[in-house]
Protein backbone atom coordinates (compact mmCIF):
# COMPACT_ATOMS: atom_id res chain seq x y z
CA UNK A 1 0.00 0.00 0.00
CA UNK A 2 1.22 3.47 -0.92
CA UNK A 3 0.80 6.40 1.85
CA UNK A 4 1.08 9.90 -0.25
CA UNK A 5 1.50 12.68 2.05
CA UNK A 6 -0.56 16.33 1.68
CA UNK A 7 3.31 17.84 1.10
CA UNK A 8 3.89 14.96 -1.44
CA UNK A 9 0.73 15.69 -3.27
CA UNK A 10 1.92 19.36 -3.77
CA UNK A 11 5.53 18.62 -4.87
CA UNK A 12 3.81 15.95 -7.59
CA UNK A 13 -0.01 17.82 -8.64
CA UNK A 14 0.22 20.76 -10.32
CA UNK A 15 -3.04 22.78 -12.02
CA UNK A 16 -2.54 21.17 -15.58
CA UNK A 17 -2.33 17.48 -14.31
CA UNK A 18 -5.53 18.23 -12.22
CA UNK A 19 -7.25 19.75 -14.91
CA UNK A 20 -6.71 16.85 -17.25
CA UNK A 21 -7.45 14.28 -14.82
CA UNK A 22 -10.81 16.54 -14.18
CA UNK A 23 -11.63 16.49 -17.43
CA UNK A 24 -10.99 13.29 -18.67
CA UNK A 25 -13.49 12.06 -16.05
CA UNK A 26 -15.85 14.20 -16.48
CA UNK A 27 -16.04 12.72 -19.83
CA UNK A 28 -16.16 9.10 -18.83
CA UNK A 29 -19.19 10.37 -16.73
CA UNK A 30 -20.82 11.25 -19.64
CA UNK A 31 -20.19 8.74 -21.69
CA UNK A 32 -21.08 6.04 -18.91
CA UNK A 33 -17.82 4.51 -18.10
CA UNK A 34 -17.48 5.88 -14.82
CA UNK A 35 -20.19 6.37 -11.80
CA UNK A 36 -20.13 7.88 -8.58
CA UNK A 37 -21.92 6.51 -5.32
CA UNK A 38 -24.38 8.06 -3.26
CA UNK A 39 -23.33 11.28 -1.06
CA UNK A 40 -23.16 11.03 2.67
CA UNK A 41 -23.11 14.55 4.12
CA UNK A 42 -23.96 15.12 7.58
CA UNK A 43 -23.53 17.98 10.25
CA UNK A 44 -22.51 15.82 13.19
CA UNK A 45 -23.71 18.33 16.02
CA UNK A 46 -19.67 18.66 17.22
CA UNK A 47 -17.49 21.97 16.09
CA UNK A 48 -20.52 23.00 13.72
CA UNK A 49 -18.35 20.39 11.33
CA UNK A 50 -19.92 18.75 8.11
CA UNK A 51 -18.78 15.44 7.44
CA UNK A 52 -19.45 12.84 5.22
CA UNK A 53 -17.89 10.91 1.99
CA UNK A 54 -17.83 10.45 -1.62
CA UNK A 55 -16.94 7.36 -3.54
CA UNK A 56 -17.60 6.13 -7.06
CA UNK A 57 -15.47 4.08 -9.87
CA UNK A 58 -14.05 5.12 -12.81
CA UNK A 59 -14.05 1.86 -15.23
CA UNK A 60 -11.71 3.65 -17.38
CA UNK A 61 -8.86 4.97 -16.03
CA UNK A 62 -9.42 2.09 -13.31
CA UNK A 63 -10.00 4.30 -10.22
CA UNK A 64 -11.78 2.84 -7.18
CA UNK A 65 -12.36 4.66 -3.73
CA UNK A 66 -14.05 7.08 -1.33
CA UNK A 67 -13.19 10.37 -0.17
CA UNK A 68 -13.89 11.12 3.94
CA UNK A 69 -13.56 14.21 5.35
CA UNK A 70 -15.30 17.41 5.43
CA UNK A 71 -15.65 21.13 6.65
CA UNK A 72 -14.41 22.27 9.96
CA UNK A 73 -15.43 26.25 10.26
CA UNK A 74 -13.29 26.76 12.73
CA UNK A 75 -10.16 25.15 11.43
CA UNK A 76 -8.53 28.86 10.16
CA UNK A 77 -8.43 30.00 14.04
CA UNK A 78 -6.09 26.96 14.54
CA UNK A 79 -3.98 27.78 11.10
CA UNK A 80 -4.96 24.54 9.42
CA UNK A 81 -7.49 24.69 6.36
CA UNK A 82 -11.22 24.57 6.86
CA UNK A 83 -11.73 21.42 4.60
CA UNK A 84 -10.00 18.44 5.78
CA UNK A 85 -10.07 14.93 3.73
CA UNK A 86 -8.44 11.47 2.93
CA UNK A 87 -8.42 9.73 -0.25
CA UNK A 88 -8.34 6.04 -0.19
CA UNK A 89 -7.67 4.11 -3.43
CA UNK A 90 -8.78 0.82 -3.92
CA UNK A 91 -7.43 -2.53 -6.87
CA UNK A 92 -10.85 -2.48 -8.51
CA UNK A 93 -9.21 -6.37 -9.52
CA UNK A 94 -8.68 -7.24 -5.78
CA UNK A 95 -10.89 -4.71 -3.70
CA UNK A 96 -7.40 -4.43 -1.45
CA UNK A 97 -6.66 -0.90 -0.13
CA UNK A 98 -3.97 0.48 -2.32
CA UNK A 99 -2.88 3.99 -1.48
CA UNK A 100 -4.21 6.45 1.18
CA UNK A 101 -4.23 10.08 -0.35
CA UNK A 102 -3.91 13.14 1.71
CA UNK A 103 -6.86 14.86 0.22
CA UNK A 104 -6.57 18.79 1.47
CA UNK A 105 -4.51 20.14 -1.12
CA UNK A 106 -6.23 17.56 -3.89
CA UNK A 107 -9.98 18.89 -2.78
CA UNK A 108 -8.92 22.26 -3.48
CA UNK A 109 -6.32 21.78 -6.75
CA UNK A 110 -9.58 19.58 -8.49
CA UNK A 111 -12.30 21.90 -7.38
CA UNK A 112 -10.32 25.34 -9.07
CA UNK A 113 -9.50 22.07 -11.83
CA UNK A 114 -13.53 21.84 -12.08
CA UNK A 115 -14.23 25.84 -12.32
CA UNK A 116 -11.13 25.90 -15.24
CA UNK A 117 -12.78 22.80 -17.09
CA UNK A 118 -16.29 24.98 -17.87
CA UNK A 119 -14.32 28.05 -18.62
CA UNK A 120 -12.15 26.73 -21.16
CA UNK A 121 -15.37 24.86 -22.59
CA UNK A 122 -18.38 27.55 -21.52
CA UNK A 123 -16.80 30.75 -21.70
CA UNK A 124 -16.63 33.56 -24.52
CA UNK A 125 -13.52 33.25 -25.87
CA UNK A 126 -12.62 37.50 -25.60
CA UNK A 127 -13.64 37.46 -22.35
CA UNK A 128 -11.50 39.84 -20.60
CA UNK A 129 -12.79 40.07 -16.61
CA UNK A 130 -12.76 38.09 -14.17
CA UNK A 131 -15.29 38.12 -11.15
CA UNK A 132 -14.61 36.29 -7.96
CA UNK A 133 -17.20 35.94 -5.13
CA UNK A 134 -15.37 35.26 -2.15
CA UNK A 135 -11.71 35.57 -1.23
CA UNK A 136 -11.27 32.16 0.92
CA UNK A 137 -8.50 29.76 0.76
CA UNK A 138 -10.22 27.66 -2.05
CA UNK A 139 -10.62 30.96 -4.51
CA UNK A 140 -6.85 31.72 -4.78
CA UNK A 141 -6.73 27.93 -6.16
CA UNK A 142 -9.55 29.01 -8.59
CA UNK A 143 -7.93 32.16 -9.24
CA UNK A 144 -4.64 31.09 -10.40
CA UNK A 145 -6.73 27.87 -12.41
CA UNK A 146 -9.42 30.64 -14.09
CA UNK A 147 -6.41 33.33 -15.96
CA UNK A 148 -4.47 29.96 -17.57
CA UNK A 149 -8.48 29.22 -19.92
CA UNK A 150 -8.91 33.13 -20.50
CA UNK A 151 -6.58 36.43 -21.40
CA UNK A 152 -8.56 38.40 -18.64
CA UNK A 153 -6.96 41.61 -17.99
CA UNK A 154 -8.29 42.43 -14.48
CA UNK A 155 -9.95 40.60 -11.65
CA UNK A 156 -12.65 42.37 -9.36
CA UNK A 157 -13.95 40.50 -6.34
CA UNK A 158 -16.16 40.73 -3.38
CA UNK A 159 -16.43 38.93 0.12
CA UNK A 160 -18.46 39.10 2.80
CA UNK A 161 -15.03 39.53 4.84
CA UNK A 162 -13.65 42.19 2.99
CA UNK A 163 -10.52 42.12 5.21
CA UNK A 164 -10.10 38.88 3.34
CA UNK A 165 -9.63 40.90 -0.03
CA UNK A 166 -5.74 41.27 0.16
CA UNK A 167 -4.70 38.07 0.16
CA UNK A 168 -6.75 37.59 -2.84
CA UNK A 169 -5.24 40.89 -4.28
CA UNK A 170 -1.81 39.27 -4.12
CA UNK A 171 -2.46 36.53 -5.90
CA UNK A 172 -3.33 38.62 -8.63
CA UNK A 173 -1.02 40.80 -8.50
CA UNK A 174 1.43 37.76 -8.16
CA UNK A 175 -0.40 36.81 -11.63
CA UNK A 176 0.36 40.34 -13.15
CA UNK A 177 -3.00 41.17 -13.36
CA UNK A 178 -5.15 44.96 -11.88
CA UNK A 179 -7.51 43.83 -8.98
CA UNK A 180 -10.15 46.03 -7.49
CA UNK A 181 -12.38 45.19 -4.71
CA UNK A 182 -15.86 46.09 -5.52
CA UNK A 183 -19.88 45.57 -4.63
CA UNK A 184 -21.72 42.94 -6.05
CA UNK A 185 -23.69 44.69 -8.50
CA UNK A 186 -20.28 46.09 -9.76
CA UNK A 187 -19.20 42.78 -10.35
CA UNK A 188 -21.56 41.30 -12.15
CA UNK A 189 -21.58 44.62 -14.53
CA UNK A 190 -18.26 44.40 -15.02
CA UNK A 191 -16.89 40.47 -15.38
CA UNK A 192 -17.48 38.10 -18.42
CA UNK A 193 -16.43 35.05 -16.02
CA UNK A 194 -17.74 34.78 -12.53
CA UNK A 195 -16.24 32.18 -9.91
CA UNK A 196 -18.75 31.74 -6.58
CA UNK A 197 -16.46 29.80 -4.16
CA UNK A 198 -18.56 30.98 -0.81
CA UNK A 199 -20.16 29.10 1.80
CA UNK A 200 -23.50 30.74 1.57
CA UNK A 201 -27.09 30.10 1.91
CA UNK A 202 -28.70 32.87 0.68
CA UNK A 203 -28.39 34.89 -3.24
CA UNK A 204 -25.33 36.47 -3.19
CA UNK A 205 -25.79 37.12 -7.33
CA UNK A 206 -28.80 38.41 -8.97
CA UNK A 207 -30.27 37.81 -12.23
CA UNK A 208 -30.62 41.71 -12.75
CA UNK A 209 -26.86 42.39 -11.88
CA UNK A 210 -25.18 39.69 -14.69
CA UNK A 211 -25.10 41.09 -18.34
CA UNK A 212 -25.30 38.67 -21.52
CA UNK A 213 -22.72 36.56 -22.22
CA UNK A 214 -21.25 35.96 -18.67
CA UNK A 215 -20.23 32.76 -17.77
CA UNK A 216 -20.69 31.76 -13.67
CA UNK A 217 -19.16 29.08 -12.43
CA UNK A 218 -20.94 28.33 -9.26
CA UNK A 219 -18.24 26.13 -6.66
CA UNK A 220 -19.38 26.39 -3.23
CA UNK A 221 -23.02 24.77 -3.11
CA UNK A 222 -22.63 21.11 -2.10
CA UNK A 223 -24.79 20.70 0.66
CA UNK A 224 -28.69 20.81 0.86
CA UNK A 225 -29.64 24.13 1.52
CA UNK A 226 -26.74 25.98 0.59
CA UNK A 227 -27.35 28.85 -2.49
CA UNK A 228 -24.99 31.32 -4.00
CA UNK A 229 -26.84 32.67 -6.60
CA UNK A 230 -30.65 33.60 -7.56
CA UNK A 231 -32.71 30.80 -9.12
CA UNK A 232 -34.17 33.43 -11.50
CA UNK A 233 -30.36 33.63 -12.81
CA UNK A 234 -29.90 30.08 -12.92
CA UNK A 235 -33.58 29.60 -14.70
CA UNK A 236 -32.09 32.22 -17.41
CA UNK A 237 -29.43 30.48 -17.73
CA UNK A 238 -28.14 27.71 -20.03
CA UNK A 239 -26.63 25.00 -17.21
CA UNK A 240 -24.18 22.49 -17.26
CA UNK A 241 -23.37 20.41 -14.43
CA UNK A 242 -20.43 17.58 -13.07
CA UNK A 243 -23.66 15.11 -12.36
CA UNK A 244 -26.94 15.78 -13.08
CA UNK A 245 -28.03 13.87 -9.76
CA UNK A 246 -26.22 15.64 -7.27
CA UNK A 247 -26.97 19.05 -8.52
CA UNK A 248 -30.66 19.07 -8.45
CA UNK A 249 -30.09 17.58 -4.95
CA UNK A 250 -27.24 19.30 -3.13
CA UNK A 251 -26.05 21.85 -5.50
CA UNK A 252 -27.02 25.18 -6.81
CA UNK A 253 -30.19 24.14 -9.07
CA UNK A 254 -31.70 22.39 -5.45
CA UNK A 255 -33.68 26.30 -5.43
CA UNK A 256 -34.42 26.28 -9.07
CA UNK A 257 -35.48 23.11 -9.54
CA UNK A 258 -38.11 23.70 -6.21
CA UNK A 259 -39.40 26.70 -7.14
CA UNK A 260 -40.47 25.07 -10.58
CA UNK A 261 -38.42 27.20 -12.56
CA UNK A 262 -36.32 24.51 -14.60
CA UNK A 263 -36.39 21.14 -15.02
CA UNK A 264 -34.19 18.31 -14.61
CA UNK A 265 -33.99 17.95 -17.96
CA UNK A 266 -32.45 21.32 -19.20
CA UNK A 267 -29.14 20.61 -17.02
CA UNK A 268 -26.53 18.96 -19.05
CA UNK A 269 -23.56 17.44 -18.06
CA UNK A 270 -19.89 19.23 -18.88
CA UNK A 271 -18.80 15.87 -19.85
CA UNK A 272 -21.27 15.91 -23.42
CA UNK A 273 -20.00 18.61 -24.12
CA UNK A 274 -16.30 17.82 -23.03
CA UNK A 275 -17.23 14.71 -25.79
CA UNK A 276 -18.63 16.58 -28.25
CA UNK A 277 -22.17 15.60 -27.81
CA UNK A 278 -22.96 19.19 -27.27
CA UNK A 279 -22.12 22.64 -28.41
CA UNK A 280 -22.09 23.93 -25.31
CA UNK A 281 -22.40 28.06 -25.55
CA UNK A 282 -24.47 28.85 -28.58
CA UNK A 283 -24.24 32.49 -28.94
CA UNK A 284 -22.18 35.77 -27.31
CA UNK A 285 -25.16 36.50 -25.67
CA UNK A 286 -26.12 33.49 -23.98
CA UNK A 287 -24.97 33.31 -20.26
CA UNK A 288 -24.16 29.65 -19.20
CA UNK A 289 -23.32 28.20 -15.27
CA UNK A 290 -21.58 25.89 -14.67
CA UNK A 291 -22.81 24.25 -11.16
CA UNK A 292 -19.82 22.31 -9.84
CA UNK A 293 -21.17 20.44 -6.62
CA UNK A 294 -17.50 18.43 -6.47
CA UNK A 295 -18.07 14.63 -7.42
CA UNK A 296 -16.22 11.98 -5.69
CA UNK A 297 -14.79 10.48 -8.57
CA UNK A 298 -12.77 14.47 -9.44
CA UNK A 299 -10.97 12.99 -5.87
CA UNK A 300 -10.37 9.70 -7.04
CA UNK A 301 -8.98 10.94 -10.56
CA UNK A 302 -6.70 13.38 -9.27
CA UNK A 303 -5.78 11.26 -6.46
CA UNK A 304 -4.94 8.14 -8.83
CA UNK A 305 -2.91 10.79 -10.62
CA UNK A 306 -0.72 11.66 -7.15
CA UNK A 307 -0.20 7.98 -6.30
CA UNK A 308 0.93 7.10 -9.69
CA UNK A 309 3.19 9.95 -9.62
CA UNK A 310 4.51 9.94 -6.46
CA UNK A 311 5.65 5.99 -6.69
CA UNK A 312 7.29 6.79 -10.04
CA UNK A 313 8.92 9.45 -8.09
CA UNK A 314 9.89 7.54 -5.28
CA UNK A 315 7.99 10.03 -2.97
CA UNK A 316 5.80 7.79 -1.55
CA UNK A 317 5.89 5.41 1.47
CA UNK A 318 5.50 2.04 0.70
CA UNK A 319 3.52 -0.25 3.92
CA UNK A 320 2.58 -3.48 3.88
CA UNK A 321 -0.87 -4.63 5.02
Amino acid sequence: MLIVSEQTCQEVIGRADAFTAVENVFGAMAKGDAYNFPVIREAIGYADALYGFKSGFDKAGKALGVKSGGYWPGNMDKGLTNHQSTIFLFDPDTGQLAALVGGNYLTAVRTAASSSVSIAHLARKDSKVLGMVGAGHQAQFQLRAAVEQRDFEKVVAWNFHPDMLPKLGAVAADLGLPFEAVEREQLGAEADVIISITSAHDALMMRDWIKPGTHIACMGTDTKGKQEVDPALVAAATVFTDEVAQSISIGETQHAIAAGLIAESAITPIGAVINGDHPGRRSDDEITLFDGTGVGLQDLAVASVAAKLAEAQGKAQVVAL
